[in-house]
């Protein structure tokens, strides 16, 4: 039996990108990763070692983490709740890490939606920038 977590990574932007590939480093990890443009997801994994899915559902489906770094609150919201969103398919009991910059009104939204679903969710956004990101070199500041 493996240990390994399956991990999902939604974002693969500026500070996304280098996260992400950080995270496929890891023996710990079954990653897959998810990117709007499908061309960003496919360049990543000339890099990196990590399942690269064309689909949010598809991405969670069975994921125990779920790490999201996307722009902005209309970006969290899409990507979330919109027809072929994500939430519908999150599997009970996950842990949701949102590194992305959102307003406290989102974040809110965002954790009591999951609660529904008995999902951990962990508001995290990150200061550092992209050479932060890219170096490994990130602050996250959870909550």
């Amino acid at each position: 039996m493996s240990n390994k977590r399956n991990v999902t990574f939604i974002g693969l932007g500026t500070m996304g990108y280098p996260m992400a590939g950080h995270l496929s480093k890891s023996s710990l990890v079954n990653l897959r990763v998810f990117n709007r443009t499908m061309e960003k997801a496919l360049k990543w994994n000339e890099e990196f070692d990590g399942e690269v899915v064309a689909s949010l559902e598809e991405a969670v489906s069975g994921a125990d983490v779920v790490i999201t770094c996307t722009g902005r609150d209309e970006d969290m919201m899409e990507i979330f709740f919109a027809d072929d969103g994500l939430y519908p398919h999150l599997k009970e009991g996950a842990i949701f890490i949102d590194h992305t910059t959102t307003s406290f009104k989102l974040a809110k939204h965002l954790n009591e939606s999951l609660q529904e679903k008995n999902i951990a969710f962990i508001d995290a956004p990150v200061s550092g920038g992209e050479a932060g990101a890219v170096n490994g070199i990130l602050r996250v500041m959870a909550g």
